[in-house]
Order: structure tokens, then sequence, then C-alpha cells
């Protein structure tokens, strides 16, 4: 290589590094670290796989030019990543297909053709948290020391700047999640303890019963929307990868919420072709984003409103809408509304939920490859409208 090619190389790495630094958001610095690996390497494609604290099994967090490949499992044993996790060295394979260690399904679920792979593990404090991978070096050379020297190098920054987001990530959930509990706990101790008087008859002690039970399964509630965000946001909620009618998955939701919106005396409708072409990934989790989007638009509508789902197909996705007819959310809100934690007040004094319904609908539909956003307008109703590839 070029003397002036090889400054060139190290000056991009300087700036790469003052890049890892500048941020905390975890997904935006791991798609940072997979562009820049490939642009150091001239590959065809770069990935990212952190080693799961819990299951000790190897994932897919980011990638460049790699599709489909997000959520994959790839095994400790028989594999070229684990085999750089177990042994923490880099290795370059330059032709796959004569290395027993190389884990074809990946390939064949990303419908990607692996020829070549350079891999460097992601050392932070003696322990390996990942593998850094170049795959398929452009050009006749193959991969070279110097490649090995740069992705090494690289590997080193990214390990802290990654180990440094998850800590991050981490202590500010806790605080937030602190701050949430405070509310329910509150009010279970200070039931509890009217409950314990000897002035209290029977009939308020039933009361405060009902109260303790509602703050206790609120508190439950909240758990389990803490546990699910946090697997979002740091990239380990592991999304299954099925082919889905999309069509089915939002009847569905509609059929278990009928009951809430005739009680309120709204109207729910579906318009959607009846064939759909299929989405690729989670049945379970696109469920709850419909029923967080329909619940949402019940709860803040009014009786003789509406709340109408539309499907369309088009530029190779599917494109869903959910309208309703109700009081809209104000323009100050609209900026914040997926935000975490963020409630828009209810001029009814409705009970307010936890603020992170929404939020999990951005992750879940953000990690389908797909895009959500809201239109409102105060007196007018309001428009959540989400966009998904099609298979």
């Amino acid at each position: 290589m070029k003397y002036a090619d090889r400054v060139a190389r190290l000056e991009g790495l300087i700036e790469i590094s003052r890049s890892l630094n500048s941020t905390l958001s975890l997904r935006p610095l791991l798609n940072m670290i997979v562009v820049a690996a490939r642009e150091l390497t001239q590959t065809e494609a770069c990935s990212i796989l952190l080693v799961d604290r819990k299951s000790g099994q190897l994932y897919f967090e980011a990638a460049t030019n790699l599709p489909g490949i997000h959520s994959i499992v790839v095994p400790m044993k028989d594999s070229v990543a684990g085999w750089v996790v177990r042994t923490g060295e880099p290795i370059v394979v330059p032709d796959v297909s004569n290395d027993p260690r190389f884990y074809r399904k990946a390939d064949e679920q990303s419908a990607f053709t692996t020829r070549s792979i350079l891999a460097i593990p992601l050392n932070t404090r003696n322990k390996v948290i990942g593998v850094l991978e170049a795959i398929n070096k452009m050009g006749e050379e193959g991969f070279t020391e110097e490649d090995t020297e740069l992705m090494s190098v690289l590997a080193d920054q990214a390990a802290v700047a990654v180990q440094n987001a998850l800590l991050f990530q981490q202590s500010d959930l806790i605080s937030e999640i602190v701050h949430e509990m405070r509310t329910p706990l509150s009010a279970i101790v200070s039931y509890a303890e009217l409950m314990q008087r000897p002035d209290v008859t029977v009939s308020q002690c039933q009361q405060f019963a009902g109260i303790v039970m509602r703050e206790a399964e609120r508190l439950g509630g909240l758990a389990s929307n803490f546990l699910e965000l946090a697997r979002l946001e740091s990239g380990r909620a592991h999304l299954a990868q099925d082919p889905i009618d999309l069509s089915t998955v939002i009847r569905m939701a509609v059929n278990v919420l009928i009951p809430q919106a005739d009680a309120k005396q709204i109207r729910l409708a579906v318009d959607a072709p009846v064939t759909l072409p299929f989405v690729v990934g989670d049945a379970q989790r696109l469920h709850q984003v419909m029923l967080n989007l329909l619940g949402n638009a019940i709860k803040y509508c009014h009786a003789g409103d509406s709340v109408t789902v539309t499907v369309m197909e088009g530029d190779g996705c599917l494109t869903v809408s959910v309208a309703d007819t109700g009081p809209g959310i104000p323009a100050k809100a609209l900026p914040r509304i997926f935000d975490r934690f963020y409630r828009v007040a209810s001029t009814e004094n409705e009970e307010l939920g936890a603020g992170l319904g929404l939020t999990i609908t951005r992750q879940i539909i953000e990690a389908h490859k797909g895009e959500i956003t809201v239109s409102s307008e105060e007196g007018q109703g309001t428009t959540f409208t989400l966009t998904l590839p099609v298979e």
C-alpha cells in the first residue's frame, strides 16, 4: 500500500475515534462502527455481534449490506465469531468454504454469499463482549496485515464505546424506573397502613384492598414494560423472523379491543385488502404494536368517535394507518410523543399509563426496519402511520 494511502487510512481512523466518543446511544453507535469498519477495510459488508450476558450466545446487532441478519443466533461452537470470542484472538478466513468453523445458516437467512472474513474480538477489561467482522475483501489482494492492524485498533476503541453506552443506558433507565415506581409503591404502603387502623370499617377495608390490588397490577405492568424497553433499546430483544400476514395481526388486535370500544360507544373499523404480501418479523410484537395504537385511540376518544385501521401496499412496503376522530394531540406535545415516560395530559382526568407504550411501539417498528410517524390537530383527531418492508 502506498504511503499516502496508509496516512489517509490512519487519519480516517483518528476521525472515527472522535465520532465514537460523541454518542452514548447504542444503536447509532453500532451502526457508526460497522460503516467505519467497511470503509477502512474496503469490504462488501461489515457486522457486529455481541455476546448476550444471560444466554452466552452471539447475536448480530448491526450490519451493513446484510439484509435480514439482525437477531440471528450464532452458536459459540462451530462459528468463526464463536472461535474469536473463545480464544480472544483475531482471525482471517480467506475462503470460508474450506473452513468448518463458518456458520452457513447466517448466509441462508440473509441471502448473502460470504467468501472471506476478517474477525476481530471486542475486548474490554480482559473480557470479550463481541466480534467485529469485515466480509468479502474487494479486489484480488485479500485481507492484509494492515487490514488486521487497523481493524484491531478500531475494535479496541469500539469495545470501550459500546461498553460505555451499555452502562449509560442501564443507569439512565434504572433511575427512571425508580422514579416511576415510587408512586404506586407509596400508594400500596399508605393504604396497607390504613387497613390496619382499628377504626376502619369492613367496607373501607375492601375499598382499600381494591386500590392496593390495582396499584400492584400497575407495578407489574410497569416492570414488564421496563424489561421490554430495556431489551429493545439495548438490542437484546431478539425478534422472530417469520413470514407474517399483517391483515391477520391487525384483525386479531381489533377483536381483542372490540369490547372496550363498545363500552365507550366507539366504532372500530378495518379497511384492508383480503390478500397482502407478507412482512418478515415477529408477529407477537407487531400484535403488541397494534394493541398499543388502537388502545391509545380508544382511550382518548369519546362516545360517537371512530377508529379506523387502513392498510395500503406500494413501493415495496405496507403502510398502516390508525386514524381516530378524537380530541387530537396538542401541537406542543407532538415532538415528544414517542419519548419514554412522556404522557399527554388528559382533559377528563383519565388514568394515565406509564408513558412507555409509544416508545416500545417505535422501537419494535424500527427493529423491523420500518418507520412510524404521527399527525394530529386538536379537535380533528390523530393518525399514526407506520410502514413495514414486504418480504
